[in-house]
């Protein structure tokens, strides 16, 4: 017996025609370290979201990338540096990108040479200590999610942790 869309049966949610599910963009961060510093990054005035704001390297996944494909794409052309990221992700969160929900995935990576060559999707960038990354980015979960990669070091962290709000 076919149950009717839409109507809940024993305490699961109802199932929703394809048109009206939630839809997520899904997208990753590189949180890239050296010398004890991350770098951020400062998003173009001309962005239609975070404009001027500072974050780590971040970008969306593209239909039918993996996660860490879409990190390690990301980090070549949003600061032209070789980075070594940990297949492991350090931290999720939910968010909000303008209107959208966004689901982030964060990864640690690490650059020990070269010099960072700006994309078009940023204006500047620095390296900076964990404190000064927290004063200057105005993404709360963003900044946990860049402790918890600090804190995950060189070693394997036991598990990703899921970033949530206060």
């Amino acid at each position: 017996m076919r149950r009717p869309r839409g109507r809940p049966t024993s305490g699961r949610r109802p199932v929703r025609p394809a048109h009206e599910a939630a839809r997520f963009v899904a997208a990753v961060a590189v949180a890239v370290f050296r010398g004890g510093r991350v770098l951020a990054m400062r998003r173009s005035p001309l962005k239609d979201a975070g404009a001027g704001a500072w974050e780590a390297l971040a970008g969306r996944v593209r239909p039918g990338e993996q996660p860490l494909a879409a990190a390690r794409r990301e980090a070549r052309e949003e600061c032209g540096l070789e980075v070594a990221i940990d297949p492991r992700p350090v931290a999720s969160y939910q968010a909000k990108r303008n209107l959208e929900d966004m689901v982030m995935v964060v990864y640690r990576g690490a650059s020990k040479a070269g010099d960072v060559v700006l994309s078009d999707e940023h204006d500047a960038f620095a390296w900076m200590t964990l404190a000064e990354f927290a004063r200057a980015c105005p993404f709360p979960l963003l900044v946990e999610a860049v402790r918890l990669a600090s804190e995950a070091g060189g070693r394997r962290a036991p598990r990703a942790r899921e970033v949530k709000a206060t």
